[in-house]
């Protein structure tokens, strides 16, 4: 069911502007399908937390410029064996990597919570960006295949950017292609650290989206905090009404 519209017209000056959202893990339930292809490739998920440091140690490398995107996959996935005591050559680290990319986008599902709040944004009229820290085409290929791109009125990924989260130039550049000032945007994401944090020290509002709940401890100054994006309207509304006032 589609979430009724709100009464409200997003003034031109102050308050919320624009809305950029993270991709995955906030839209895309991203970590099953991941960990799902990682026990089709290595047979089990118990090296997890290793699979994520290097893969972020290769995407960070292909952003420097050191690898190229149609090469890193294979390169990643032969580092990731060879930590576990085991030597891919080329042909077999490639065979492993098609079959966990099959598994992988198989398994793509929105949250239950996405269309209703991508529905209501689009009926306030604020333009809205995906800002994502992928590397490459294949985000593209995921946004559109699970409808995505008809909510976006620009995609900023970061291997086509030059820069991911918390870099602030990607929040820059999706504010720039949206049109509104920094201090007119919000950002919404499920890394505290890359999404909320980093947006917010770039001039954002940051909410972070906190699927597993309440946690111990105050959030970081300036950064709000959701567990869902149904809260996102509320959350919008009443910053508008703030600012407004």
């Amino acid at each position: 069911m589609t979430t009724a519209a709100p009464t409200f017209t997003p003034r031109r000056t102050g308050g919320i502007r624009a809305v950029c959202l993270d991709v995955d893990d906030t839209l895309v339930d991203y970590s099953t399908s991941s960990r799902a292809a990682l026990v089709a490739m290595a047979g089990n998920a118990d090296a997890w937390t290793l699979w994520q440091r290097i893969t972020d140690e290769h995407c960070a490398r292909l952003l420097a410029g050191e690898l190229e995107y149609e090469s890193m996959r294979n390169i990643r996935t032969r580092a990731f064996f060879a930590a576990l005591g085991e030597e891919l050559d080329q042909d077999e680290a490639t065979r492993r990597e098609l079959r966990r990319q099959e598994v992988l986008a198989s398994g793509w599902r929105l949250f239950p919570d996405v269309v209703p709040c991508l529905e209501w944004l689009r009926a306030t009229g604020l333009p809205v960006a995906a800002v994502s820290n992928a590397s490459g085409r294949h985000q593209r290929a995921k946004i559109a295949m699970l409808g995505l791109a008809q909510y976006f009125d620009t995609v900023l990924i970061a291997g086509e950017v030059g820069a991911a989260k918390p870099d602030r130039v990607i929040f820059d550049t999706a504010c720039a292609d949206l049109g509104v000032d920094v201090e007119d945007a919000v950002h919404v994401g499920d890394r505290l650290h890359a999404d909320a944090i980093g947006a917010r020290d770039a001039g954002l509002k940051g909410v972070w989206l906190n699927r597993e709940g309440p946690r111990e401890g105050a959030l970081p100054t300036g950064v709000a905090a959701i567990s869902s994006l149904s809260e996102l309207p509320e959350l919008l509304v009443c910053e508008l009404a703030a600012t407004s006032a």
